[in-house]
């Protein structure tokens, strides 16, 4: 009885160690200070990606490094919306992060296409 007492004392102070110490700075649901980046190229009447869903971790800063023949922007589908202006060349604009989840849509109103839905959750 008092082995029995004296293992079931020790594995519920063990269990007490591991559920309260982590070292992960994500734990408390930041994510990582490395934003999610997105990349984006537009060649003439074409833009690559078109329409695939990236995942981005909710609160996440999101940035899209853009290689364009001509200027243009990205309209992001957001509450607010967000316009993200580029240059002809190689353009890094920065989108900040989404508060909630769902699904954003990016998009080229100039083309009229998708070029990514992001997945924020």
């Amino acid at each position: 009885m008092r082995r029995t007492l004296a293992v079931l004392t020790l594995l519920v102070g063990l269990f007490a160690l591991t559920a309260c110490g982590s070292d992960d700075d994500t734990a408390d649901g930041a994510g990582s200070s490395e934003p999610v980046t997105i990349q984006v190229e537009f060649s003439g009447d074409t833009v690559t990606p078109n329409g695939e869903r990236v995942e981005v971790p909710l609160g996440q800063d999101v940035e899209f490094e853009v290689k364009a023949d001509a200027p243009g922007e990205l309209h992001i589908h957001a509450d607010p919306e967000k316009t993200l202006e580029y240059d002809a060349g190689t353009t890094v604009v920065q989108a900040g992060s989404f508060d909630r989840a769902g699904i954003y849509e990016v998009e080229s109103h100039a083309l009229d296409k998708t070029i990514v839905q992001l997945e924020v959750s």
